[in-house]
């Protein structure tokens, strides 16, 4: 029973990743070899046109996506860390109903938030601009990450925070010194799907960055593909290597996503 379990196991794993295994094949596929029936199941005589043609055509979108990515998990850890902090741990007068408002802001649809966005932006002069699609991809992590750390907080043992107290530190030097090494794995979590949710945005990113001289790798695949409906060896290789930074993030992080945030912290 329990090899029937796993061969049906590796079997839907092989169904779902099917998709990927197609997109390395066919960008590994000559141009020729393209519309061959039956297709080559393996890159039989495979070419390296594809990449070359991404780092050649494609590279600088690659750095905007991965500047606007780490820009949007810094500016989401520092509004979404300090305010987890206050919900959990201060609880001010009227953090209920924040947390509500978090939670319904996350229902918002993004072309709704987008076309806000381009109304703001082009008023504020930030509309095309590397900036300004950070902050629209935040408002989409920072309700999230609130929520997530508020939660992971609010488990942390009041024996710390009092510990801490007792020794002469104050609220912030013991949200610094305390509740963020503890709250490590949280982070680390909610960094993982902001870099995420930025490296994969298109909405915000055709919306309020499609005139602009830096963008994303989303409208480079996007433009690439109006231009170039016939080179699918370089469509794939693009989406391969843009699906790489995220896959690395994933490997790396995941040890930390399901883990316990207070393991450790204290001795029974």
């Amino acid at each position: 029973m329990r090899r029937l379990k796993t061969a049906i196991g590796l079997v839907l794993t092989a169904v779902m990743l099917f998709p990927v295994y197609w997109m390395i094949n066919v960008s590994f596929t000559r141009d020729q070899d393209m519309r061959k029936s039956p297709p080559n199941w393996f890159p039989v005589d495979g070419t390296l046109d594809g990449y070359r043609t991404v780092l050649d055509q494609q590279l600088p979108y690659l750095g905007v996506s991965l500047v606007v990515g780490l820009g949007t998990v810094t500016l989401t850890l520092l509004l979404a860390a300090p305010a987890a902090y206050s919900l959990a741990k201060l609880r001010p007068r009227g953090g209920g109903a924040l947390s509500f408002v978090l939670l319904v802001a996350q229902m918002i649809p993004g072309i709704i938030m987008a076309m806000g966005f381009y109304a703001v932006f082009l008023s504020t002069g930030v509309l095309n601009t590397v900036p300004g699609l950070i902050v629209a991809d935040s408002t989409l992590a920072v309700p999230f990450a609130v929520l997530i750390l508020t939660t992971f907080m609010s488990g942390i043992p009041e024996e710390l925070l009092q510990a801490a107290r007792t020794d002469g530190a104050g609220v912030v030097r013991t949200f610094v010194s305390i509740v963020l090494p503890v709250s490590r794995n949280s982070l680390i979590t909610v960094s993982l799907f902001a870099f995420l949710w930025a490296w994969s945005d298109f909405i915000f990113a055709s919306t309020l960055d499609q005139g602009g001289d830096h963008q994303p790798i989303t409208l480079g695949i996007y433009h690439y593909i109006g231009n170039n409906n016939q080179e699918w060896n370089a469509i794939m290789a693009t989406a391969v290597i843009a699906s790489v930074p995220a896959t690395i993030l994933l490997v790396v992080a995941q040890r930390y996503v399901a883990a316990g945030v207070t393991a450790g912290a204290v001795k029974d």
